[in-house]
């Protein structure tokens, strides 16, 4: 089964350094998934200020700067993993860097007919 893993944490937790110090953690995890088959993809995401939701409501667009709702941790990054349960997926959930100042979400992922297996 497929699990997302979203990465939520505070923009401001983590000092340039520490920042990077966690970038340089997640690849080697990312490496260690791949060597056990577990990982699907991964990748940080640059700041909730650079963030554009869109909404449509009566045929029309409305798009707006920012993320959807303003909360005390922003999405941060993600997993995507092929784990066997949700024990193995919490097992890989604890081991992000993120997790001892943030919150790892785990969500199955559905799978439904007719979407394309991979980019081409």
């Amino acid at each position: 089964m497929r699990y997302m893993l979203l990465v939520y944490l505070d923009e401001q937790a983590l000092s340039d350094s520490e920042r990077e110090h966690c970038y340089v953690e997640s690849a080697q995890l990312a490496r260690d998934l791949s060597e056990r088959g577990n990982y699907v993809s991964a990748g940080p995401l640059h700041p909730v200020a650079t963030a554009t939701s869109v909404r449509v409501r009566n045929g029309k667009r409305l798009v707006t700067d920012g993320p959807f709702a303003e909360t005390r941790e922003q999405l941060g990054g993600y997993y995507l993993i092929e784990a066997p349960n949700l024990d193995e997926a919490m097992s890989i959930a604890e081991r992000i860097p993120v997790a001892k100042v943030g919150t790892i979400e785990i969500r199955p992922v559905l799978e439904i007919n007719g979407l394309p297996t991979s980019a081409n």
